[in-house]
């Protein structure tokens, strides 16, 4: 399947065949993950648009830090991992650039020579104190799109992980299929996770994930997060299930710059698993092809226009 750049590439639609195959592939809900989903088609963009991203990365308390070079082997052991390679210095020109008005963008990987990838988290349901310890001591960088109706039970659990650096962006109130929603209920979908990401955390989501990916390139969507705040649409390349994950790309390899997508699961999802445990078999799997592990903030440039 063709990647999907900022700017370039072919547009993928949803009929009413595909998008069953789409829900069924993402593993995005609140319910079970998939043992063996399918790629969900990748939607490159239209214009390059805005975001809230300050001159340092937005939500980000320490913009720009390869803080990885200051994790001791000790502490990759501790996890059973091997060190990952270190993530190389922020780019001085970041290569996805956002405007403050417009079309929003859709992107799925960073156009970049660094050989590094983009870690994303979804919407919040398992809330294990384990992982909030094993990111504060390897200090790999995610991203976190959090769904409202999900999270509210426990806002605190994600400020630890909010201030070791990491963004916290939207991803709905209530995790519907977006496309199935007449316009007025996507803005509010959006527009409310919007309000009350930004009343908890401090800082406004500047990026909007489509549960399962749905109706990324759909003028309605498209409107409604214009219309809430976020100024760009974020999917992925790869998504990670228990042990391994699933791939877009034919030869199952990663990409310079590709997003990768995770959620926020427990053993009941994971077939027993915990999420730390899935957690590091997602870092293995990216060390073992030799990549580093970036903050996708460092690498999205402040809005202008």
């Amino acid at each position: 399947m063709q990647r999907g750049r900022v700017g370039r590439g072919r547009r993928v639609g949803y009929g009413a065949g595909a998008l069953a195959v789409l829900l069924a592939a993402s593993g995005c809900s609140s319910g079970p993950a998939p043992a063996d989903p399918r790629a969900v088609p990748v939607k490159p963009v239209a214009a390059a648009s805005p975001a809230t991203t300050p001159g340092a990365a937005p939500g980000s308390a320490t913009p720009g830090t390869p803080a990885q070079d200051a994790v001791p082997d000790a502490a990759w052991a501790k996890w059973g991992l091997q060190p990952l390679p270190k993530a190389p210095a922020p780019p001085a020109d970041r290569p996805i650039k956002l405007t403050r008005t417009g079309t929003v963008p859709v992107f799925s990987e960073v156009p970049t020579t660094d050989k590094v990838v983009f870690i994303t988290i979804d919407d919040g349901a398992e809330k294990d104190p384990q992982f909030v310890e094993m990111l504060t001591e390897l200090k790999v960088p995610i991203t976190m799109f959090l769904t409202e109706d999900i999270v509210k039970n426990d806002y605190a659990y994600f400020k630890p992980l909010q201030a070791l650096g990491n963004s916290i962006q939207n991803h709905t109130v209530s995790h519907p299929v977006m496309s199935r929603l007449p316009a007025d209920r996507q803005k509010s979908q959006i527009c409310d996770d919007q309000a009350a990401l930004t009343e908890h955390y401090g800082t406004a989501p500047y990026l909007f994930r489509p549960p399962y990916g749905d109706g990324a390139d759909s003028a309605a969507l498209n409107a409604a997060v214009q219309e809430c705040g976020p100024r760009a649409v974020v999917l992925w390349r790869e998504s990670m299930q228990i042990h391994d994950m699933q791939y877009q790309a034919a030869d199952k390899k990663l990409r310079n710059g590709d997003i990768i997508l995770a959620h926020f699961r427990g053993p009941s999802e994971l077939k027993g698993e915990t999420m730390t445990r899935m957690f590091a078999e997602l870092l293995s799997r990216i060390q073992e092809q030799g990549f580093a592990v970036a903050r996708l903030d460092d690498y999205v440039a402040a809005p202008t226009g």
